[in-house]
């Protein structure tokens, strides 16, 4: 048991994190399995790709279909340059991560080089797993 002044920490409170945690991945892993089972339904009834409802016991079951379209980039590019249209063309100046840290391994570039130029995160994560196999 810990107490730091602020917050108690339980057995109980580490195995029911434990606990739901382990439900949640399960109800996680039916509910896709269901969602698997709905689009097959849906795939036979009305073909792939297309909206359908249907209602049973009360609950009306409703496939949505949502198209997105991308321009390839590298054919878009070439098209455009072809055409003589390179004002639609975006000219994004980016780091190249993979680049620059194969030049500090290699010694081309020094991390005094690159001060003020590098933002660090740090994002908290939770896992509770028992000490003994379950």
């Amino acid at each position: 048991m810990v107490n730091n002044n602020r917050s108690l920490i339980t057995g109980e409170m580490l195995l029911r994190y434990y606990e739901l945690n382990k439900q949640k991945k399960e109800i996680e892993l039916e509910m896709n399995e269901l969602k698997d089972a709905f689009q097959r339904y849906f795939n036979h009834l009305v073909g792939a790709q297309q909206k359908g409802e249907i209602t049973v016991n009360g609950f009306k079951l409703q496939r949505q279909i949502r198209k997105t379209e991308k321009f390839h980039e590298v054919n878009t590019v070439n098209r455009l340059e072809e055409l003589q249209m390179t004002d639609l063309i975006q000219v994004i100046k980016k780091p190249d991560d993979l680049k620059i840290k194969a030049a500090l391994e290699l010694g081309l570039l020094e991390y005094s080089h690159l001060d003020g130029c590098v933002s660090t995160s740090y994002t908290p994560a939770i896992t509770v797993k028992p000490i003994t196999p379950r």
